[in-house]
């Protein structure tokens, strides 16, 4: 990918297109800002680099943050018909032999939205692009690739592109919008200044039949010097394996008869269905990284997401944070997009809005790699001592209450964001009470 930065006019027979707001990555976090955006009448257009928006093992959570969401926008109904599985527990182990520990149940919280829909990613996204194609002033190029960024003194004008059969083109706009994920292009920029933070695991991805008697919900289990998170699929398991950082090779090396045999173990009411996993290339190796931009904008450019900040699987909250960074993009940069002004205070706004809860979240998951992945990858206690995690898990699993702790992050992150007023459509819409709107059909306040 051509990284460079293109001044001035482009190649003599390059496409020279425009457009108010121009957004790289069709994700959930590009997928929501263009559909919030079109509906506050912005003009914008959606580059991406694939066909369609089929990829395995992309995350297929969509927690009660972004149902909330769909909601207001008059799309919780559509949603609703979509093929989904609906998860209230997280279960750990903790004594072996003994039944998993529920660490944190969503259903103490206020309903309607007391659950993670476990929705295909690509369903999601064909529904809000969908959506977003209702509004004249939305355009979305599949199979369009964002190769370098257009700069005119100092400032991003647009990008250039090339399509999937070698055509290339300007696409000049006003704000260009980085949602192409830790990738992304502009994290070559030297000015954004990444902070990388060490991460002790990668993870595989996989999956293995599912049975009417299994279990039900999130359920963890740690193996030797491997942690695994089940995501109840209806009609499979959705395995994720952590294995300490750099493994991938000598494991793969060791022969996946002995992987099998270790997650039979592991796992034991899913030892007679391994043999479903035939090959390693049924085995996607996901490169685990968590970092930050210092800086998530300069003079036209801003970055969202995982291109702004790349998440660990750790509580599984990585798209959630990503949609309610495209919510805040939205609130704060529709009115400023509409008059053709965005200047660095209102790209600077977002940051300052959105910053505090990245690095919180980060924050924990980072106390979480130390006390609870890391010792377990190096076959050590969790919590430093067994009796301690014993200890820690049966008192959440036995209050309510600690146990709404856990679920509330979970379910909503540490703060929830307000699409512009101009986007929302067709939900119903609450009382405020004590200065806090609630939110549709009542539950968890804003």
């Amino acid at each position: 990918m051509d990284t460079v930065d293109t001044v001035g006019a482009g190649n003599t027979g390059d496409a020279v297109e425009r457009t108010t707001c121009c957004v790289v990555g069709g994700g959930p976090a590009g997928m929501v800002l263009a559909l919030l955006l079109a509906r506050s009448g912005v003009e914008v257009t959606v580059l991406e680099k694939h066909a369609d928006f089929l990829r395995d093992f992309r995350g297929d959570t969509v927690h009660p943050s972004t149902l909330a969401l769909l909601d207001e926008l008059g799309l919780a109904e559509r949603f609703a018909r979509l093929p989904q599985r609906r998860v209230r527990t997280v279960r750990l182990p903790v004594d072996p032999g003994r039944p998993e520990v529920t660490v944190a149940d969503l259903s103490v919280l206020r309903g309607p939205y007391d659950y993670v829909a476990m929705v295909p990613q690509w369903d999601l996204l064909d529904l809000l692009a969908d959506e977003a194609r209702r509004e004249p002033s939305f355009r979305l190029r599949m199979n369009t690739e964002a190769t370098g960024f257009l700069t005119e003194e100092g400032r991003v004008t647009g990008v250039r592109y090339r399509t999937a059969d070698g055509r290339t083109g300007e696409l000049r706009a006003g704000l260009t919008v980085a949602c192409d994920g830790r990738g992304s292009l502009a994290r070559a920029r030297r000015e954004l200044g990444p902070r990388s933070f060490g991460c002790p695991m990668d993870a595989w991805w996989f999956r293995l039949p599912r049975r009417a008697d299994d279990p039900s919900g999130l359920v963890g289990r740690a193996g030797d010097r491997f942690l695994t998170a089940l995501i109840d699929r209806g009609e499979y398991w959705q395995c994720a394996v952590l294995i300490p950082k750099g493994t991938d090779g000598s494991r793969r090396a060791a022969g996946l008869a002995r992987f099998r045999a270790q997650f039979a173990a592991a796992v034991p009411w899913l030892g007679d269905r391994t043999a479903a996993l035939r090959s390693w290339d049924e085995v996607k190796l996901l490169d685990v990284r968590m970092d930050r931009l210092r800086r998530w904008h300069r003079p036209g450019l801003l970055c969202i997401g995982d291109a702004a900040h790349a998440m660990s699987p750790v509580f599984g909250i990585g798209i959630n944070l990503a949609v309610q960074d495209a919510v805040a993009a939205a609130r704060h940069l529709a009115g400023p997009l509409r008059r053709g002004a965005v200047s660095e205070r209102d790209l600077r706004a977002v940051q300052r809005r959105r910053r505090p809860t990245t690095v919180a979240t980060q924050a924990l998951q980072r106390l979480a790699h130390a006390r609870l992945v890391r010792p377990v990858l190096e076959g050590r206690p969790p919590l430093g001592d067994a009796d301690r995690a014993r200890r820690v898990a049966h008192l959440l699993a036995g209050s309510r209450w600690l146990r709404r702790l856990p679920a509330s992050f979970i379910a909503y992150g540490a703060l929830r964001e307000r699409p512009p007023a101009a986007a929302v459509r067709g939900a119903a819409r609450g009382p405020a009470e004590g200065g806090r709107t609630r939110r549709p059909g009542g539950g968890e306040p804003y």
